[in-house]
């Protein structure tokens, strides 16, 4: 593949020989940088095609993408389901435990008729015309 950037190793190598360097050293560095421009555009190319070749797949691959989804959905509402499931079972253990199990409670019998409306004592009053002044 050629560079699509116009590079002129010929005039590179001669700044370089003006510049005082040695001539074989100037056109070792043109050809480098002459391959280095290369593979940067190679590259830049491929990163191109990939993401053509990415937008073909998605294309390609749209039914699959929607059919995924709607999966996760299903997934999603199955663990909800299963989860809850586990909530309740374990409050009925737990409300089945206590009933096998109760807690120690001490008893109070209720209270009789009879004790609850007993009337206080009364206090005999004294006559007014019997208290001394």
């Amino acid at each position: 593949m050629s560079a699509a950037v116009p590079f002129d190793t010929m005039a590179f190598a001669r700044e370089l020989e003006s510049a005082g360097v040695p001539s074989v050293q100037a056109e070792a560095q043109a050809k480098a940088l002459s391959g280095v421009l290369q593979k940067v555009e190679e590259s830049r190319l491929q990163d191109v095609a990939t993401k053509g070749d990415i937008l073909r797949l998605e294309g390609a691959f749209k039914g699959d993408i929607l059919r995924l989804e709607r999966e996760l959905k299903e997934l999603e509402l199955r663990m909800v389901i299963k989860m809850g499931a586990m909530i309740l079972g374990g409050i009925g253990l737990l409300f089945g435990l206590m009933r096998a199990w109760p807690l120690p409670v001490q008893y109070v019998p209720p209270l009789v008729a009879q004790e609850k409306y007993i009337p206080a004592p009364s206090i005999p009053v004294p006559p007014q015309n019997l208290i001394r002044p």
